[in-house]
């Protein structure tokens, strides 16, 4: 289904290479005249650091090599194409050269002025001596660089010998001949007669795996063959199917893809059946949007919701399929960590529930729509995404795009985060907002989120977006009665950090071994608030006396809390906080919105 799937998406992309070629970066041009003379050695790179990359060309496909002397056409490494010593002993770069002149010389005699510059020069004893003495920098710098791939163009054209119409054509025509002479067998990709592909073409740019590439599909053990089989042979795909699958998964994980996520260790791509603004805008609603266009990700949000809810959704949308594959790194393998496929419709409305699952109140610096980074970050120690649980992240995105109720294990990361109290202010905004709360924007989404998929699935009432006064989860109630008695005591001592904080861990859990505690400390304060702010001590006694009439007193405070029940815990103290710094008329407005739900 995996590779079918990318071949449909191939056949639909009419800009992508055709069968035999390939889209390469080629960082080095010799230039040469028309009789064989090199004129140039250009450098193709773009960028610094991290941003550094070469030029792309339209070259004959890369061969797969393991230990034996195999050459690319046209193209290749310098102890192939100059004969120039890297890391291999003479003997065996002699071999290796004379191998990429024997692969241009099976074009046989071309018409082509380019092709036969460069037999020309191929036939020149000391390629090396001639670069040094016209380019002795840029051929130090091809020295020193271990991606080093050199290519060769004409002087006076714009693009490279290898793209030459004649030599197009000629390669197209030794393609076909190898192919009609050829034993065929039916692929399981196509359904078609081909010839079997034994060695599948690498897979680049997944994050984590080797950067020479990695395989979704090999057989390089006994261990993996049956029947006598050997290599692709075990799993028969005819090489244009290959070709196609492996030249449309290598251009969706490209650097510069923009149908590319990357979900904890999964390197997630999807695409559609058919082109869709749902395969334009679907890295917009996970990924934080660039500082060239801070709104991106807010917008495409805003308009999936709005299509969603207003049925702008097409008929053509219920029948167009979509899919998502993650990609996690095996050694020289690559893993699928998770292929989901659905319609357009289906994926587009799961997506939507995810963010209106989300949504709680927050304070004015946060985002209205929460990238997926922020939320994972969110679980892992230090907020660092290398920390974050192994296969959380893929078991996350499932929930979020079938549309299921979130993992327990991301319950349990943000619980525990909470209770060691891993929170730092978001920004400066923040810092002026005296607002370093245990529980972020994130983490309170996040459980809300998790809990309204729970209740969904057994007809239970959910948790509103603000603070909802009528609900009597003994949890949510104590959490809302924590929040109070530390805002109680910060207004009373005049301080930002109440140092009941430090009771949050035991209170979420084990309520009844701190609450009477809490409450006799409680009386202090207000009295102590009494003192300068009467009215204020009033409204607290009010409310405190609110939430008390709301907890179940028939056997005390509850001796332990569950995990959903320490997960309303917290949503309950977060809300509760929120509602502190509201207007009186964001107040009513709030109460209004959660009657009308």
């Amino acid at each position: 289904m995996i590779l079918q799937a990318l071949k449909e998406y191939y056949d639909r992309k009419p800009d992508l290479p055709k069968f035999g070629f390939e889209d390469k970066e080629i960082p080095y041009i010799v230039v040469l005249d028309k009789n064989g003379e090199v004129v140039n050695l250009e450098i193709t790179y773009e960028g610094t650091g991290a941003g550094k990359r070469a030029k792309k060309f339209l070259v004959p496909h890369s061969v797969k090599r393991t230990s034996e002397i195999v050459s690319n056409l046209l193209w290749d490494n310098p102890e192939y194409a100059l004969g120039i010593k890297i890391k291999s002993d003479a003997e065996r770069i002699s071999k290796m050269h004379q191998e990429f002149k024997n692969e241009i010389n099976l074009l046989g005699k071309q018409e082509d002025k380019g092709l036969n510059a460069l037999k020309l020069f191929l036939e020149k004893s000391d390629k090396e001596k001639l670069l040094q003495e016209k380019f002795a920098e840029s051929l130090k710098v091809l020295l020193e660089d271990t991606k080093a791939l050199i290519t060769f163009k004409l002087k006076g054209e714009l693009d490279i010998i290898a793209k030459s119409k004649i030599l197009l054509n000629s390669i197209n025509i030794k393609n076909l001949k190898k192919f009609d002479k050829a034993e065929k067998t039916t692929c399981l990709i196509s359904g078609e007669k081909d010839i079997i592909e034994e060695l599948h073409p690498s897979i680049k740019e997944v994050w984590g795996a080797q950067s020479s590439g990695a395989n979704i599909v090999s057989f390089n053990s006994s261990a993996y063959c049956s029947y006598g089989k050997k290599q692709g042979n075990n799993s028969p795909s005819g090489i244009k199917a290959v070709f196609a699958y492996t030249t449309a998964l290598n251009f969706l994980l490209d650097k510069k893809s923009q149908q590319k996520i990357q979900v904890g260790d999964s390197s997630t791509i999807f695409w559609a059946a058919k082109e869709n603004k749902l395969e334009n805008n679907f890295a917009s609603f996970f990924n934080v949007s660039s500082k060239d266009n801070p709104d991106k990700g807010v917008n495409a949000v805003k308009a999936l919701l709005k299509s969603v809810k207003g049925g702008a959704l097409s008929n053509d949308d219920s029948k167009t399929e979509f899919y998502v594959l993650g990609l996690s790194p095996n050694a020289a393998r690559i893993a699928v960590r998770f292929f989901i496929k659905d319609t357009v419709r289906g994926m587009s409305e799961n997506i939507a529930r995810h963010f209106q699952d989300l949504e709680i109140d927050r304070p004015s610096f946060e985002s209205e729509f929460l990238p997926l980074s922020k939320l994972l970050a969110s679980t892992a120690v230090l907020g660092k995404p290398e920390n974050i649980a192994p296969h959380l992240a893929g078991d996350f995105m499932m929930s979020v795009l079938k549309g299921l109720p979130y993992p327990e294990t991301i319950l349990q990361a943000v619980i525990n985060r909470i209770k060691a109290q891993d929170y730092k202010a978001k920004n400066s905004k923040a810092e002026k907002a005296k607002s370093e709360w245990v529980i972020s924007h994130e983490r309170a989404a996040l459980i809300k989120a998790y809990l309204n998929r729970l209740s969904r699935k057994t007809q239970k009432e959910e948790i509103t977006v603000s603070l909802n006064k009528e609900n009597t989860k003994q949890g949510y109630v104590l959490g809302r009665l924590f929040a109070t008695l530390e805002k109680l005591q910060g207004e009373a001592q005049g301080k930002t950090n109440s140092t009941i904080m430090r009771y949050y861990g035991t209170a979420s859990s084990s309520p009844v071994a701190v609450f009477s505690t809490l409450m006799k400390l409680h009386q202090h304060h207000r009295n102590k608030l009494s003192k300068e702010k009467a009215g204020r001590a009033v409204y607290f006694e009010k409310l405190i006396g609110e939430i008390q009439d709301k907890i179940d007193n028939s056997e005390g405070y509850p001796s332990y809390l569950s995990l959903t029940e320490q997960g309303m815990f917290s949503v309950g103290y977060y809300q509760q906080r929120q509602d502190f710094f509201k207007t009186k008329e964001e107040k009513i407005e709030a109460e209004n919105k959660i009657q009308g739900e």
